[in-house]
């Protein structure tokens, strides 16, 4: 029975074959530990001396680690061969291991190197806003099937063909597994030819809750750290599919806008007296509106020639046109509003049960969210507390203390 056993079964020759296969490992094992705990180790100390970041990037990425497993794997597939009295199947059994393990650290170390060059890439400003992490990705996926397919055909001894053409018949499969994949893969193309999202852009997508900056963009997801500091994940595909707001026109313009409107109380809107317009001529920011209404209201009598004891017959100046006046002089003489090349204007919307809406519409010269709020904040501030000096009143709906006012005065009366 033992004739068909093979040699390294049975005998004496196993244990000097086995002996000559632990003395092959050892001596791989020695080359690993030469590569990893010297080498390596030199190369980091050289990369944290140079001032090049490139370097760096690859020792983070661990790329010189990964190699360092090649030259072992190629002592025992060349030196198995020439171990006595092994048996051929052993050694062939041997040397595709080794070929597959040179294989895959050979995947492993090409995936280090494109981690590398992504965060190259993304070290510099200029391109950050073009991330190219979803290609990268694409490229991985690539390498592990492939690596995969070259594995398994060498450990089975077959051509990686026969797998290949084996995909054929899997296709539905496939496109039902990387469905995503594929989904997210045409979407990144079509974010990145468009630029329709950056990195440090600020999106609003309300419908899956987002409202922040996009902190990261990548084959299958995109991050987004919201206001509240937490972290929405997006598909990349949703970007495409859904409606989303994208401030970042806003914030390469270089202003942001200001848009909100005052409710003034239709019952105090009225023509101004004589003393006002004397008072408001006084004004700086009314002086040259005053007297250019004067001149214009004169102007207009004498070629109407309308009897100015006729109220109905002549024009005059009313409070809210009055402040509206002001409040455009006051934008345009504001340091924190632009006042040329944005839209700046005072209009009046159309009257509703709240009074007659007065919107204001500019923009700032400051982005920054709490530096506009401030300035938004001031610019309403001196609005309001300005609006009584041209007999005006801010609308507001009646409160529990006017009730209780009203009540009051009742039962005193």
């Amino acid at each position: 029975m033992e004739r068909w056993l093979p040699q390294w079964v049975t005998g004496e020759p196993v244990l000097s074959g086995l002996a000559y296969l632990v003395v092959l490992l050892a001596v791989s094992f020695a080359v690993y530990w030469i590569g990893r705990g010297w080498l390596v180790w030199g190369i980091r100390r050289l990369a944290a001396r140079s001032k090049a970041t490139w370097d760096d990037a690859l020792v983070e990425a661990k790329l010189f680690a990964h190699l360092a497993h090649i030259p072992p794997a190629l002592v025992v597939y060349h030196g198995v061969a020439s171990i006595p009295n092994l048996d051929d199947g052993l050694a062939v059994l041997i040397q595709r291991v080794a070929v597959s393990l040179i294989v895959v650290v050979a995947a492993t170390s090409l995936v280090s190197l494109l981690t590398a060059v992504n965060g190259i890439y993304e070290a510099n400003p200029e391109y950050r806003r073009r991330p190219i992490k979803a290609y990268i990705q694409l490229v991985k996926i690539t390498i592990a099937i492939v690596t995969t397919i070259i594995v398994v055909s060498t450990l089975m001894d077959r051509s990686p063909w026969i797998f290949l053409s084996g995909l054929g018949a899997m296709t539905a499969v496939l496109l039902l597994v990387f469905r995503d994949t594929i989904l997210s893969l045409v979407a990144s193309i079509q974010i990145a030819s468009n630029e329709i999202v950056h990195v440090g852009d600020w999106v609003e997508m309300p419908q899956a809750g987002v409202d922040g900056d996009v902190i990261e963009v990548a084959l299958h997801t995109v991050k987004v750290q919201n206001w509240d500091k937490t972290i929405s994940t997006i598909p990349t595909h949703k970007f495409i599919e859904e409606s989303f707001k994208n401030w970042r026109g806003m914030s390469l313009s270089g202003g942001r806008r200001i848009k909100r409107a005052i409710c003034i109380d239709i019952r105090s809107v009225r023509f101004l007296t004589a003393e006002e317009i004397e008072k408001f001529g006084r004004w700086a920011l009314l002086a040259d509106y005053i007297a250019e209404k004067r001149a214009d209201i004169e102007r207009y009598q004498a070629e109407s020639g309308s009897d100015a004891r006729v109220e109905a017959d002549i024009r005059r100046l009313t409070n809210i046109g009055t402040l509206r006046a002001y409040i455009v002089n006051y934008l345009r003489n504001h340091p924190k509003i632009h006042d040329r090349g944005y839209t700046l204007m005072v209009r009046q919307l159309a009257p509703g049960p709240h009074g007659l809406p007065l919107e204001l519409y500019c923009f700032s010269n400051d982005q920054e969210w709490a530096n506009y709020e401030a300035i938004q904040s001031d610019v309403f501030d001196h609005i309001l507390a300005i609006v009584p000096e041209f007999g005006l009143r801010v609308f507001q709906a009646p409160t529990g203390h006017d009730v209780a006012d009203l009540v009051a005065a009742a039962k005193e009366g």
